[in-house]
């Protein structure tokens, strides 16, 4: 019994998607960051590796305490903050997640941010630049994407190459490009239809086992 009720767990778990498409390292927040608002433009480039259709991305900022974003400016372009547009837009609302981290030395905030509800097409294999700026908070003050220089990254085309409008190369940052690569989850019924006859073979084998 207990490994058919495992069976049914891994049946589930099966369904979550993998979200990863690129993923630039860790958040580092001890080294540097860069200025995202004010007319300040970030840029970094991914391979991506699935040919899917970006979904959301993640990446890392330095703020001032106590603030939280609310908006952020993204494109994802064929080069550095130029060329192709394949998408762009302002995420706010619902769309962005701020997550606090840490406090590090310099007395800033550390935070994750999340953003969804994109759906950028992708091919696979080709080389994608994403750019941030006209971040906000409430207070105003400025916001800073997070400088991690492609440790622990992974993957093809790491570390990212990276650029800021105003002084061109800079080391890269601390982000994820997400991506929807998934099969649809089944519906529950047909989760429970199989659960129950595994369930019904595990009866019988005990029966004769015991």
């Amino acid at each position: 019994m207990r490994i058919a009720s495992l069976v049914v767990l891994c049946l589930a778990l099966a369904a979550i998607p993998a979200w990863a498409d690129y993923d630039n390292g860790p958040i580092n927040g001890t080294t540097d960051a860069w200025t995202i608002n004010f007319g300040y433009i970030v840029s970094d480039s991914y391979i991506a590796a699935t040919g899917s259709s970006v979904t959301g991305f993640m990446f890392g900022v330095w703020e001032f305490p106590g603030d939280v974003l609310s908006s952020v400016q993204w494109s994802i372009t064929s080069a550095e903050n130029g060329g192709t547009t394949f998408g762009s837009g302002t995420a706010t609302g619902k769309n962005v997640a701020d997550s606090f981290i840490s406090t590090n030395q310099f007395g800033y905030d550390v935070d994750k941010i999340t953003i969804t509800g994109l759906n950028v097409p992708e091919v696979n294999g080709a080389t994608y630049w994403l750019n941030l700026q006209n971040a906000t908070v409430p207070s105003g003050d400025p916001v800073f994407w997070d400088e991690n220089s492609g440790k622990g990254c992974g993957g093809k085309g790491c570390p990212a190459q990276a650029s800021e409008s105003s002084v061109g190369t800079i080391p890269s940052e601390a982000f994820t490009i997400n991506s929807g690569t998934a099969p649809p989850i089944p519906e529950p019924s047909s989760i429970m239809l199989f659960g129950s006859g595994v369930l019904g073979l595990a009866g019988i084998l005990r029966r004769k086992l015991f």
